[in-house]
């Protein structure tokens, strides 16, 4: 009942069909492994897949991958749509976890700001942090309202501070909780005056960030168009004119097909990677925060 083409594609789609359902059953398996302590290359396996591919995204994009398979009768076809659709949107749409980034920092500058002027109220440096703890940006009210309950709650303000640092995982805040901490266990005067400085420091760091960011606003932009134009050529062959792409038919084709993909991967994948900016080393690492807390009271730290 069905001709020689149709046979072909239906078998192309039940192709492609099985292998993105291969990659999604694969998926799902490395998402679980992350939820286990692992330890060597299972671990960098299981931490790789980002945290925006939600299950949604990903059963989207295996359709939208099988439906252009379909199309097409191109495996090659259903494999890029299906990578495209997962790492194309947080390539090309906007930078939300740098702006985040760039709001927390101007956060944690005016927070030091506000303890450096409660500090000079003559207030103590335990009151100053519950004074501001409530009243600072939103930024970073949730771990600032954990530190602020935690000192109520009869914690030494050393180890709520140091338990404040690892919430905000910011190697600026770090630095602001090292000067706390050392104010705080030493009775360091001129705590004010570094404070200043500290926040002086995070809006240059601020405004760097801003200047990266508006460079990189350019280079996104021009990614954009030159994806968007290279997706319409391709959709309006497939649409218009098929004779033209009859070449790609071929397993020749498709080998073709999948090298080009390859190089627009790695093209975009340079993009991002030069784009990436390096965080500074952490002053308090999660481990030591976690050690200082299991000491008990009168121990050696």
């Amino acid at each position: 009942m069905l001709g020689p083409g149709a046979t072909t594609g239906l078998a192309v789609a039940c192709g492609a069909a099985f292998g993105l359902g291969l990659v999604a059953i694969g998926y799902g398996a490395v998402r679980r492994a992350a939820r286990e302590h692992r330890t060597g290359v299972l671990t960098a396996l299981a931490a790789r897949p980002p945290a925006a591919w939600t299950t949604r995204r990903v059963v989207i994009a295996v359709v939208t991958g099988v439906l252009a398979g379909a199309l097409t009768t191109w495996p090659v076809a259903a494999v890029l749509t299906t990578v495209a659709m997962l790492t194309l949107p947080g390539l090309l749409g906007p930078d939300r976890a740098a702006a985040r980034r760039t709001e927390r920092m101007e956060a944690l500058a005016t927070w030091t700001e506000m303890l450096r002027d409660t500090l000079s109220a003559a207030a103590g440096l335990e009151q100053a942090v519950l004074a501001t703890a409530d009243i600072a940006p939103t930024a970073l009210g949730p771990e600032l309202q954990g530190l602020a309950a935690a000192v109520r709650s009869g914690s030494p303000l050393p180890t709520a501070l140091r338990a404040f640092a690892e919430d905000a995982e910011d190697p600026l805040a770090d630095v602001v909780v090292a000067a706390l901490v050392m104010a705080a266990e030493q009775q360091a005067s001129q705590l004010g005056p570094l404070l200043g400085e500290l926040a002086d420091s995070v809006r240059e760091h601020v405004a760097m960030r801003q200047r990266i960011d508006a460079g990189r606003a350019s280079v996104r932009t021009g990614v954009r168009v030159t994806v968007i134009v290279t997706l319409g050529m391709v959709v309006g062959l497939v649409v218009f004119n098929r004779p033209y792409l009859a070449p790609f038919d071929t397993l020749t084709g498709q080998l073709v097909l999948a090298v080009v993909g390859f190089l627009f991967a790695a093209s975009f994948g340079y993009l991002t990677a030069i784009g990436r900016i390096d965080e500074p080393v952490r002053l308090i690492s999660p481990a030591s925060s976690h050690a200082t807390v299991a000491t008990p009271a009168g121990g050696k730290q």
